[in-house]
């Protein structure tokens, strides 16, 4: 296999006496869709945290794209294009899909003699159309606000905000929790058109056979390690949930 664009190695973090991560390692490929699963408490937030820069490891090496690297802020991994949609979503209820997409990143008609000039709604609008439409992301309208839109539109809009800002890859934190059947298959299809462009996407999520249907790779931790790796061809549910609660032989990764 090529060489990972995101190596995470040993990664130690300690909260006072609580040891979340106790040495946790994770792969993730350019193209691919690889999960990250775990039973409450195994350190999968906690590790998400660290490769995305809201926490720093207190020990082990992070390797992005071959180069040793550290991540001491969320705009730090940003830059290197890496974005994260997070479960609570993060979106702003009473703006419309296309202010919610620019959200911090708002255009801005330049204004007389060098002077700030006044959002570009018309120009923010135009491009976040294109780019709904690019991931397959099907809106009822882009004129309301996102409050009023469905559960899996909005998991939609959050999901095409981190995609379109994102250039290497994006972290998605159970971006299906509590759709329906239709919308959370709208939203799974909305990450492997992701993986499609070439972007690694790393799935965190509960959901086994969500998991098996939409991922290359699962990863899997326990206690604040990883214990086991799957290709997802071929793999049962059963193998990872007995993965995930020791009931199978773990491997030292």
């Amino acid at each position: 296999m090529a060489q990972p664009l995101l190596d995470a190695r040993h990664l130690v973090k300690h909260y006072g006496s609580v040891e979340a991560l106790r040495g946790a390692s994770f792969t993730a490929y350019a193209g691919e869709v690889v999960a990250l699963i775990g039973d409450n408490g195994a350190g999968k937030s906690t590790l998400v945290k660290c490769l995305s820069g809201v926490e720093q490891p207190d020990a082990g090496e992070i390797v992005f794209d071959g180069s040793v690297t550290t991540l001491p802020s969320p705009v730090a991994a940003r830059r290197l294009g890496i974005e994260t949609v997070y479960q609570d979503l993060a979106v702003a209820p009473d703006l419309d899909p296309a202010a919610n997409l620019y959200l911090g990143r708002e255009l801005v008609k330049p204004g007389p003699l060098g002077w700030f000039g006044v959002l570009d709604k018309k120009e923010m609008r135009r491009r976040a159309t294109e780019s709904f439409r690019d991931l397959g992301v099907s809106l009822q309208s882009v004129d309301v606000p996102i409050g009023a839109l469905s559960g899996g539109q909005r998991q939609s809009v959050a999901v095409a905000r981190s995609v379109v800002w994102a250039s290497r890859l994006v972290f998605m934190d159970e971006p299906t929790a509590a759709l329906g059947v239709v919308q959370r298959e709208r939203v799974l299809d909305v990450v492997r058109r992701v993986r499609d462009q070439g972007m690694a996407v790393v799935l965190i999520s509960h959901n086994m056979p969500e998991v098996l249907a939409v991922a290359d790779r699962v990863e899997v931790l326990r206690l604040g390690r990883r214990v086991a790796r799957f290709r997802a061809a071929g793999t049962t549910v059963e193998e990872l949930v007995g993965a995930m609660t020791g009931a199978l032989p773990q491997e030292d990764a």
